[in-house]
């Protein structure tokens, strides 16, 4: 057995908070059979206080005031920085767009430790505030469809799950702290993501105004009936009373389409503002925002009345557990690596090329491979990328050898020297791919041949230490997408 520790930071339009985790990783195959290593215990160790997330005058996030929480709450868990060998640092929200958000990814990423992934794309956060709501797992045990939205303070992240399958995803800017106000009740700040909704139902808010509790509603209200229409795709049984083009702007720029193939069998609700859901008492002017006044919405709606509610696990720091709990994945054991290879990679751009390319790489064919891949490091502007292979299923040792002298021939093109030769595939072959591609390169490059992992396009891979005596490698694949919208 063998056991690391990985973190999990989100950095969030109201809050910010970091916890800490505890991987065990067994060899579950029995000993006649090749080696499967799987992570067979995941234990959250420490759990941070609940921040409210820096902000500079100027808006912007406040990257050496989260340096400090960071460092408090490292002390705190009594671990330092090279302790951690995994994990995520989350970006969500309406925090993503601040024009630093980049920069303040980067910098966590660089102080929580050596192999840490910074991400912030809006499907991915669904996914992973899904699976720490624990709305993933009660699909699996009981076999049905969950739907969760996770409610920040910018933004609700949607994931359908079906018995562990995730079969939806998507994101709207709907959240608790798009409209802000001081303790006279006079408008302090009103996010541009939500003036399609003020527009929409034509009342007068602006900031230096006061503003009612009617306002207040009407506006709640609306935000309510885009999450029932995004839940219930318009079901005759459900119909809402949202207009497609108000429901289309309020969608976030970058994210998936939500739209399931039937209805689910349960509503999860987790974020800052499912707080308010499941305990309605809460004073609504508390936070000088309207996250309570959209819990008491969305409790009147249709997604409380006409489906039945599972109860989040985590509530508030879903996001930050399933960014420190389900972001890492182990590669299978049939793998192949350079003795002398450095560890770990990161954010390496997966190279994924269509079904008919991969075709041709199976017959080696190689002109259009190498032309994509030329193409592809003029676009990443990228030093090295992880050349994937996603349809190739049980090739034959010809087809393995044609694989390998593709890849070689366009890492020969495309590659600087020094640069190692990173391949991954999804189907179980990277060991003999590797032993061919060391007789095709030699000593002339490094390479690292990984399986057992899924990947799309758009996404980047962090490679770990390897495990277990080198029979395992932890793996993080993330989407890393900022949104292009800057505000002032």
């Amino acid at each position: 057995m063998e056991t690391i520790l990985s973190i999990g930071i989100d950095i969030g339009t109201s809050t910010t908070s970091m916890v800490m985790s505890r991987f065990l990783f067994e060899n579950t195959a029995s000993h006649f059979t090749i080696p499967r290593i799987s992570i067979i215990e995941k234990r959250v160790m420490y759990r941070s206080k609940i921040y409210l997330t820096p902000f500079r005058s100027d808006g912007l996030i406040d990257i050496e005031k989260l340096k400090e929480i960071l460092s408090v709450e490292y002390k705190n868990a009594g671990i330092t920085p090279k302790d951690i060998e995994t994990g995520a640092v989350i970006i969500t929200g309406e925090s993503s767009r601040k024009e630093n958000a980049k920069l303040v990814t980067e910098t966590m990423s660089m102080l929580a430790g050596d192999f840490v992934v910074a991400s912030a794309g809006p499907d991915l956060e669904s996914i992973i505030a899904g699976k720490g709501s624990g709305a993933y797992q009660f699909s699996i045990d009981n076999n049905c469809a969950v739907v969760n939205l996770d409610i920040g303070g910018g933004t609700t992240n949607i994931a359908a799950f079906k018995s562990g399958e995730i079969t939806a995803k998507g994101c709207f800017n709907i959240g608790g702290r798009l409209i802000t106000y001081n303790n006279e009740q006079r408008v302090t700040y009103i996010s541009p993501s939500i003036k399609p909704i003020i527009e929409d139902i034509g009342i007068d808010i602006r900031s230096g105004t006061k503003i009612t509790e009617e306002n207040i509603v009407k506006i709640c209200d609306t935000m309510a009936e885009v999450l029932v229409q995004a839940v219930t795709n318009n079901n005759k049984n459900h119909l809402a009373f949202v207009g497609a083009d108000l429901y289309s702007l309020m969608e976030t720029k970058e994210s998936a389409c939500f739209k399931q193939e039937s209805m689910p069998d349960y509503i999860c609700f987790s974020g800052g503002v499912a707080e308010a859901i499941y305990n309605p008492d809460i004073d609504p002017y508390q936070y000088n925002d309207i996250g309570i006044f959209l819990a008491r919405s969305i409790s009147k709606s249709r997604l409380c009345k006409d489906f039945n509610i599972y109860q989040a696990k985590e509530t508030i720091r879903a996001t930050v557990i399933g960014a420190g709990s389900y972001t890492t994945r182990v590669s299978g054991s049939t793998i192949s690596f350079s003795e002398s290879m450095i560890f770990p990679l990161k954010n390496l751009p997966a190279f994924v090329v269509g079904e008919s390319i991969e075709k041709e790489c199976m017959e080696g064919i190689s002109d259009s491979y190498k032309k994509e891949c030329k193409w592809f490091m003029e676009q990443t502007n990228a030093e090295k990328i992880i050349f994937c292979f996603r349809k190739v299923k049980n090739p034959s040792y010809n087809e393995v050898c044609n694989i390998a002298k593709v890849v070689s021939e366009a890492a020969s093109c495309n590659l600087e020297e020094n640069i190692p030769l990173l391949v991954l595939t999804e189907d179980d072959f990277a060991k003999s791919l590797g032993q061919i591609l060391h007789r095709f390169i030699g000593n002339m490059r490094k390479i690292v041949c990984i399986d057992g992992i899924k990947v799309d396009s758009n996404d980047y891979v962090d490679i770990g230490k390897p495990l277990m005596n080198g029979i395992a490698i932890p793996v993080v694949v993330k989407t890393l997408i900022y949104d292009k919208t800057i505000e002032n």
